[in-house]
Parts: C-alpha cells; sequence; structure tokens
C-alpha cells in the first residue's frame, strides 16, 4: 500500500474545509441501522465520525433501529419476528422486547462509543417528555380495502423538537430511540427511518442521512441510482423496484425532501466512515434523493 505522507493528509484535511464552511452550524440527523451497529470496527468508527462533525460545529442528532439486536432477543425466548409491509408485527410481549433492546442495551452503547471517543452524548426514547406523539398504525391490505393490526406500532402525530434544541444548543449529541407514547400514555414501535425524516423536517435539518445495508437504492439490475427525485420515485414503487424494508425508507426520505430538508441521502454503514465520506467529501456513497 502507498504510505499516506503528512502533506498527504494536511491536503485532505484541506479538502473538507468548503464543506465544513458550507454545513457549520447546520443540522444532520443520521439513522443510524444495519451492518454498521453489529461489527465492531464500524461502531468504533460511526461514534468517531459523529464526534467529528460536532467538533468542527456541526450539530449531529442520532436516531438509532435495532432490528438485528431484537431478533435475536426474540430468537432466545422462542419468538419469530414478523414483517407486513416492512413493518414489524408488536404485539405486548414484543413491545416489552423493543422496549428493552432499543431503549435500554442499544442506546446505552451508542451514548458510551461517542462519549468514549469524546462527544458528549444523552440518550432519548419518545417518552421522555413525551416529544414524540404518535397513535396506532394500521395497514392497508394489498386490496386496499381492509385494515391490518400489526400491534404496538406508532404512526407519529407529532415530534416536538425543543428537547434536542436545547441539548445541541448545550453541545450535547443527542441519541434517539424510535419508541414513541400515545394519548393514553402507551409505548409504540416506531420505524426508526420514519422518526428520523419526520425529525429532520421539524429541526429544520441540512441533511438527512439514512445509513443501511445496501449501497444505495437499486434498480431491477441492480446497478445503483446516485439521484432520484419524486417522480422517479413513483415510478420504483409503481413497478416494484422499490419494496418491502426499503419502502418506509425510500418514503420518509421522499417526505422530508418535500418538507424542506435540503438533501436526503440514503448510504451503505457497512463502508468505513461511510458518514465523513458523504458529509465531508464530492464522493459520496449511495443515492441522494431530492424533491425536484
Amino acid at each position: 500500500m502507498t504510505q499516506i505522507t503528512a502533506l498527504d493528509k494536511a491536503n485532505i484535511l484541506s479538502e473538507a474545509l468548503p464543506y465544513i464552511q458550507r454545513f457549520f452550524d447546520k443540522t444532520i440527523v443520521i439513522k443510524y441501522g444495519g451492518n454498521a451497529m453489529i461489527d465492531e470496527e464500524l461502531k468504533d468508527g460511526f461514534a468517531q465520525d459523529v464526534v467529528l462533525l460536532k467538533l468542527v460545529g456541526m450539530n449531529p442528532v442520532v436516531v438509532h433501529g435495532g432490528g438485528p439486536q431484537i431478533n435475536d432477543l426474540l430468537d432466545r425466548i422462542g419468538k419469530k419476528g414478523e414483517f407486513i409491509q416492512g413493518m414489524r408485527v408488536t404485539d405486548a410481549e414484543t413491545m416489552d422486547v423493543v422496549e428493552m433492546v432499543l431503549g435500554g442495551h442499544v442506546n446505552k452503547e451508542i451514548v458510551s462509543l461517542i462519549n468514549k471517543h469524546g462527544g458528549k452524548a444523552v440518550g432519548l426514547t419518545g417518552q421522555d417528555g413525551h416529544f414524540i406523539r404518535a397513535h396506532k398504525l394500521l395497514l392497508k391490505n394489498e386490496a386496499g380495502e381492509e385494515t391490518v393490526d400489526i400491534g404496538q406500532v406508532g404512526e407519529i402525530d407529532k415530534i416536538d423538537p425543543s428537547i434536542v434544541t436545547h441539548l445541541d444548543a448545550a453541545d450535547f449529541i443527542p441519541v434517539i430511540a424510535p419508541i414513541g407514547v400515545d394519548s393514553e400514555g402507551e409505548s409504540l414501535n416506531i420505524n426508526a427511518d420514519l422518526v428520523a425524516g419526520k425529525l429532520a423536517e421539524v429541526l429544520h435539518a441540512e441533511k438527512l442521512i439514512l445509513m443501511t445495508n445496501t449501497p444505495g437504492v437499486l434498480d431491477k439490475d441492480g446497478n445503483l441510482l446516485t439521484k432520484l427525485t419524486a417522480r422517479r420515485i413513483d415510478e420504483l414503487f409503481a413497478d416494484g423496484t422499490i419494496s418491502g424494508g426499503m419502502m418506509p425508507k425510500i418514503a420518509s426520505a421522499l417526505d422530508a425532501a418535500k418538507s424542506g430538508v435540503n438533501s436526503v441521502h440514503i448510504i451503505d454503514g457497512r463502508v468505513k466512515h461511510a458518514l465523513l465520506l458523504e458529509v465531508l467529501t464530492e464522493q459520496g456513497v449511495g443515492t441522494m434523493i431530492r424533491a425536484k
């Protein structure tokens, strides 16, 4: 391998300057999920990236998933996870597991890693201050006629940004588990992509970055689609190119773009330092979505 000299490193750092200037004091909402949450080296790299973005003047806000970890615990208690239209079916027992994994283990691990690298992370769920208000989600069946009850799964009514804004202003890095609460105080499991998208809207974020286990959005031949508009996304939904777990991700990305988030990126979390590549270089590592 070619050895990088001190001058090479200096040149690389100087090339990041325009991006640091452009995104200084801007909010960047990051949905953190997939392999980046399982591989130890990727986890460490993600935490370093988030701390670096904060130190150069940006305001990263992390919303995390935890699907593989939830599945692991369900398997251990002899319960099979079930999904309908990309949403986890969540009965009362599964909801207990979701709260334990997302609000407990996963959230605390991310907070600990960020703090280990010099950040000031604070863990939250939407139950804290009831800042994520939601109601029970009822899906339509494939015929679009009958509703399908998938348990304690939430659809967002409102997100109060004040807690996150106060934390940002005090140089803390919010780390948010996607658990909401309804009018009766019942906990609801909410898709993390949807929480990240709505949070990006209410915070007037500059960027929404969704980290996943694919290079981005792929066409039917497996080719990466680097730029997408609302019209093209509608076509991809219609012909079945976008389906399953990618559906809520794309829907959230598009809603955020239409609601004023300047750019939305679906990036490959399996690439080391994917976050820095997306924010601080021209290269990028995925699909960018804009309203037009």
